[in-house]
């Protein structure tokens, strides 16, 4: 995408910021997401426990899914409306669902640990790919 474009589509406003902040952090989120599936799914075949740096990770996931939530509430508060409200429901459950799912692993065994993690960053993925397809539309 060339800088004339992104001018074109985001203009330069508070609106165009963050509407540009929400829909980068979106391919961002998708990315990660995608790496902590991958990462939890090969921990948990080869019976490993989850690493340190993986539930450092995780939780950076669950705190950018709220900041990303945040600028889009922001945008809305500025007049910028989704596509479609349902963009709304993604978001609301990513917000709500990344933590729940850490709160409840963290009281349980270490071996389940592993699986619930890796099936929560792959339900979370198809959430943001779902969020990202019904967002602005431009």
């Amino acid at each position: 995408m060339s800088v004339r474009h992104l001018e074109s589509v985001y203009p330069d406003s508070v609106v165009g910021i963050l509407t540009f902040l929400h829909a980068r952090l979106a391919i961002a989120l998708l990315a990660l997401a995608f790496v902590l599936a991958v990462w939890g799914s090969y921990g948990y075949l080869r019976q490993r426990a989850i690493s340190g740096g993986f539930r450092s990770t995780y939780l950076l996931l669950a705190a950018l899914t709220a900041f990303q939530g945040l600028a889009g509430l922001a945008a809305m508060a500025f007049g910028e409306r989704p596509h479609y409200l349902l963009h709304l429901v993604y978001g609301v459950f990513a917000t709500v669902f990344l933590p729940g799912v850490y709160a409840y692993t963290s009281r349980g065994a270490r071996d389940r640990e592993a699986v619930l993690l890796a099936a929560a960053c792959w339900i979370v993925l198809v959430a943001y790919g779902r969020g990202y397809m019904t967002g602005l539309v431009r």
